[in-house]
């Protein structure tokens, strides 16, 4: 080998040695004096709470701002929001969750009826990720989701041991974006995968109309019906849900008195998630006189009746609530009370049993509180949690005809019988 090549391979290998050695020793010069800024605002237990030594915390979280190996990792407030996530979810119960600030924005958007992602309202069935209801015209119900489809992964990831808000902040992105969703729909043998592009989800709580049985979609067998029916979707119970509700019912009222060949109407709660609890109380109202909307019970079992709150316009006509395994919450209230009080049977499928009553509150900065405060009971006193209202008409959609609207057909045939 030439002196002059071997002069260069020294050279370079000297060069690599001290980069190597500059490397190390500014990381570890780095990191030894690493020091994590972190202001403690300390703050009295309250009143009556057992005392608690967190001398536990504080070692566990000097020990990983210390001891971690990539400080770019530690974020203080990242590390706060995670214990108190841990604390809230040492309950067990999915419906108490704690809310970062972007989670708790999410969910703020998403009852002002507009938020970006795939359309889907989710839920916690035992320690597994179900969707409870698709939104009507979404990309999660256009790509095949389905209420009561079981979500296995996101984006190649197990959901085994996630909470709801982890998996709505997955599920959640930008708007053109796309996120792929393992899903295994009810009594499939084999999850299936399917990729959902993102898009600006715009909720529309109320929808309705009136027409002619022969003119309604998806219904066979009318052809000759030229009776009448009214029908109401209502999609959840959001920010503007009663403003929209006040002003569609005042238009069909008028439609429905002026004429004769009404024979009644159809209330549709189907793939319906919920939303607040006098949102429910106030839709009961447009059908119900008098009497018991639903029941809270706290607790140490003391109970508060929410009753009839208003003056409705639809106490008389003939009605049939449609109900499925997406209907839950406010919506089984609804569809609880109207039965109970013998205004209307409930048609469809079991329904999805969240009986239980949760309180919001901003915590400051952008975070939220959800804590179950109570559990609530129809006016019989049933309590649905778990498992759900049966319908006294069981009917199931046909799967293999999506158009063919069977729930909805049956529950026309029964109003013109």
């Amino acid at each position: 080998m030439k002196p002059r090549s071997l002069r260069t391979i020294v050279l370079i290998f000297i060069a690599l040695l001290v980069g190597y050695w500059f490397g190390v020793t500014k990381i570890n010069y780095a990191w030894k004096n690493y020091k994590p800024v972190v202001s403690v605002v300390s703050k009295e237990p309250p009143p009556g709470i057992t005392t608690v030594d967190f001398s536990l915390f504080w070692t566990v979280w000097d020990k990983i701002s210390n001891n971690y190996y990539d400080k770019t990792k530690i974020d203080a407030n990242k590390m706060l929001y995670g214990a108190i996530s841990g604390m809230v979810q040492s309950l067990d119960d999915p419906y108490s969750v704690f809310l970062p600030p972007d989670q708790n924005s999410s969910f703020k958007q998403g009852l002002a009826g507009q938020f970006t992602g795939i359309g889907a309202e989710l839920g916690l069935k035992g320690k597994q990720i179900i969707v409870v209801a698709p939104l009507e015209g979404s990309p999660a119900q256009k790509a095949g989701v389905r209420a009561g489809d079981a979500i296995l992964k996101v984006n190649d990831q197990s959901t085994q041991g996630w909470t709801l808000s982890q998996t709505v902040d997955k599920i959640r992105g930008p708007k053109g974006s796309s996120v792929k969703l393992s899903i295994l729909h009810k009594d499939a043998g084999a999850p299936t995968d399917v990729t959902i592009t993102r898009d600006v989800i715009t909720v529309k709580s109320v929808d309705g109309w009136v027409k002619s049985a022969k003119d309604i979609e998806n219904v066979k067998g009318m052809d000759s019906k030229t009776d009448k029916i009214v029908y109401i979707r209502l999609s959840q119970f959001g920010d503007d849900t009663n403003k929209d509700w006040l002003a569609l019912i005042n238009k069909l009222e008028t439609q429905i008195k002026s004429d004769s060949s009404v024979k009644g109407l159809i209330l549709d709660l189907r793939n319906n998630p919920g939303g607040y609890l006098n949102d429910a109380t106030f839709i009961a109202s447009e059908f119900l006189k008098s009497g018991v909307v639903v029941m809270e019970e706290n607790g140490n079992g003391d109970r508060n009746t929410l009753s009839v709150s208003r003056q409705g316009l639809l106490t008389d006509i003939p009605m049939i609530v449609l109900i499925n395994k997406g209907s839950a919450s406010a919506s089984e209230i609804v569809a609880g009370a109207l039965r109970d009080h013998d205004r209307a049977k409930l048609l469809g499928e079991t329904s999805f049993g969240k009986g239980t009553v949760q309180e919001s509150e901003d915590l400051g900065g952008g975070a939220g509180l959800h804590v179950t405060v109570a559990k609530w009971l129809t006016p019989n006193g049933t309590w649905v949690h778990g498992k759900g209202l049966t319908p006294d008409v069981s009917v199931e959609l046909d799967t293999k005809e999506p158009t063919h609207d069977t729930q909805l057909e049956k529950a026309v045939q029964l109003l013109l019988q």
